[in-house]
């Protein structure tokens, strides 16, 4: 490496090649689940569980706590196939405005941050994601037992 921020690069990288590799295995399992609330929340868990295994790899992931790194667009590339994934399951869902999505990442992260910070390794705000996964849907007009092909029933 040629120096402390490209190993940062690899590193970020690296990391999320795992998620998507772990992302795109679990979805197209036929045990995952398919109606949009139920994958909503499956897909959440998948993220959460990912994020709070290690407390570095997640800032690096997904926050600015280094200075002066920015990721290579190599690296950077499997952070934006996850986002364009994430875009298309909600789109399939009927959600397409960006501020739904916002929204859905903001409780994901914030959970997943308070997670890290007042309970490591334990469960408080992963036991809260259902909640706030319904919550979101609610709002978002999504039903239950809507189907993820889109169309509301």
């Amino acid at each position: 490496f040629e120096s402390k921020l490209s190993i940062y690069d690899a590193m970020y990288g690296q990391a999320w090649s795992e998620f998507e590799a772990l992302s795109r295995a679990t979805t197209a399992s036929a045990d995952f689940p398919t109606s949009g609330r139920e994958r909503i929340k499956a897909m959440s868990h998948l993220f959460f569980d990912f994020a709070v295994a290690d407390l570095a790899r997640y800032q690096l992931m997904n926050q600015r706590s280094v200075p002066g790194f920015t990721p290579s667009a190599e690296s950077y590339a499997p952070a934006v196939r996850e986002m364009e994934q994430s875009l298309a399951e909600l789109a399939a869902m009927d959600v397409t405005d960006r501020g739904d999505v916002e929204i859905w990442f903001a409780l994901l992260g914030g959970l997943v941050d308070q997670q890290l910070a007042n309970d490591p390794g334990g469960t408080s705000r992963k036991d809260l994601l259902d909640r706030a996964v319904d919550m979101w849907a609610d709002s978002v007009g999504l039903t239950p037992e809507q189907p993820r092909e889109g169309k509301r029933q």
